[in-house]
């Protein structure tokens, strides 16, 4: 890993990687890695500690995913208005359109009114085959 001076003569490494206690113990990724003031979010799915996903619908399972973004987000120093960018997997677009109202409400719950720069993407498919949707997204702390 390099290392950068982190004040007068003591290295450090240049990102923290941070997996937070709450969510699920990570396989392959990290929930959370941190490089100066930005935060890299690693995909959140609506997988409760156990491995497991809950809920059945789209909504329930956006709301999972949301959450668990939050902890992760806030486990590295993040708030919500940090976000700056997130992307949203989903497997059924259509399910997501008709979901719109819902959804709104679940937004505001976890990430108040503010909306970043967004994506959504189709895909076939997710890691774990009864995800519908994964969240990812970079946040920007303030200084």
């Amino acid at each position: 890993m390099k290392r950068i001076l982190n004040g007068p003569g003591v290295a450090g490494p240049v990102n923290r990687i941070v997996n937070a206690p709450e969510l699920g113990e990570p396989v392959g990724f990290s929930h959370a890695v941190v490089a100066g003031d930005t935060i890299y979010l690693g995909g959140q799915t609506a997988e409760a500690p156990d491995g497991s996903i809950v809920g059945d619908t789209f909504v329930e399972q956006f709301d999972r995913a949301a959450a668990n973004l939050m902890v992760a987000l806030r486990a590295a120093g993040g708030e919500p208005d940090d976000l700056v960018t997130l992307q949203v997997f989903v497997t059924d677009v259509a399910e997501y359109h008709q979901s719109v109202m819902a959804l709104a409400r679940v937004w505001r719950k976890h990430f108040g009114r503010r909306y970043p720069a967004m994506g959504l993407f189709g895909v076939r498919e997710l890691f774990d085959p009864q995800a519908k949707v994964e969240l990812m997204g970079v946040a920007v702390r303030q200084t």
